[in-house]
């Protein structure tokens, strides 16, 4: 199994080799999550570059759930134009396409005039708890955006279980202490996970493509918790690929006890039927998207080194030595690459040593 080989799901089409592009945060829509020329031009040239899946930053479903200025948004009939080219540009460059579906929850930024929610009161994000009801809504608002996307033309999409947002907040074993079905117990926390898998895909047709992004670790979320929910989403089968987001794909633990193994070797291990497993974190080099297969994944998540280089598939599958260019990167260098300046801003400010001055 190499890079360049096709990577064949249980539903949707083939990609056409094993790196995909990583649902990288990057300010370019408009005010009201409608897709911008910048996002649009973003996508679509990394698509030209050769990633077998490209995918969107993470798209809010909801106004409550906005999280960042420029947020590609998934949440209704005013989006649908917009997702509409851009499924129609990325398919014409051969390229698989994925919008990530995310909600802010606590991490919200209220930005469209949305209170904030979250799994428990937060006095200091502001936020109040979702009731039951509340959070049944939330897994059907989820599934709504899938099937917006589908009458988009996105080959797919993927739910956004990590990062603190709102679906990883009810698995923080730290906080949620709810008292009704999607709380306190382990088989509590994960239930959400679960509900908006199973209406996800009851929402879509049979072929489109669903896939899953978990943080394995941290976020109130103990490793040995984390591998129990990667086991059951794999043993489950309603995903087609299951995205670690480990922030480092090479690193031990961060738990004492669980050291002296790799982190990814914690997941590699477990039964996956017909699940596809990827990892994201710090992947550089084609020899070091080369090792996370070689370690048992099947794809690799290019996030930095596909901002530097739109081609870092193509060139990754033609030669084995390739490496990304070393950070920081000169602004125009950037602007060359399709990053627009509200990314480009926002990689300079938000980011120690990535864009030297002009």
């Amino acid at each position: 199994m190499s890079l360049g080989s096709a990577l064949s799901l249980a539903r949707g089409p083939q990609w056409r080799n094993r790196m995909v592009l990583a649902p990288l945060t990057n300010l370019q829509s408009g005010d009201d999550g409608v897709l911008s020329n910048d996002e649009y031009d973003w996508l679509v040239r990394r698509g030209d570059g050769g990633f077998g899946l490209v995918m969107t930053c993470a798209a809010y479903i909801r106004d409550d759930g906005h999280t960042f200025p420029g947020q590609l948004g998934v949440a209704g009939p005013k989006h649908l134009p917009g997702l509409r080219r851009l499924a129609d540009g990325i398919r014409a460059t051969g390229a698989v396409s994925s919008i990530q579906l995310q909600h802010g929850g606590r991490r919200s930024d209220g930005a469209l005039d949305s209170a904030l929610v979250a799994p428990w009161d937060d006095a200091g994000k502001g936020a109040t708890a979702l009731t039951t009801e509340g959070v049944e809504q939330v897994v059907a608002d989820f599934a709504a955006s899938a099937a917006l996307a589908e009458q988009a033309g996105f080959d797919g999409v993927e739910i956004h279980g990590a990062h603190g947002y709102l679906l990883s907040q009810f698995l923080d074993v730290r906080s949620n202490q709810r008292t009704d079905r999607y709380g306190g117990s382990t088989e509590n926390r994960f239930r959400v996970i679960h509900e908006t898998v199973a209406a996800v895909r009851a929402a879509t047709g049979p072929n489109f493509q669903l896939g899953l992004r978990l943080s394995p670790e941290r976020y109130g979320v103990p490793l040995v918790e984390g591998r129990a929910l990667a086991a059951e989403v794999l043993a489950d089968g309603q995903i087609d690929y299951l995205d670690l987001s480990l922030w480092d794909a090479f690193k031990e633990p961060y738990e004492g006890e669980h050291q002296g193994t790799g982190l990814l070797d914690y997941f590699t291990d477990l039964p996956r039927g017909h699940v596809r497993l990827g990892a994201a974190g710090k992947i550089l080099s084609a020899a070091q998207a080369a090792e996370i297969l070689e370690r048992g994944a099947d794809f690799a998540v290019i996030g930095t080194g596909a901002i530097i280089h739109h081609d870092f598939a193509r060139r990754a599958t033609a030669d084995l030595g390739f490496e990304s260019e070393p950070q920081p990167f000169p602004a125009q260098r950037l602007r060359d690459e399709s990053v627009g300046p509200e990314f480009l801003n926002y990689l300079s400010t938000g980011w120690d040593d990535f864009v030297l001055a002009d």
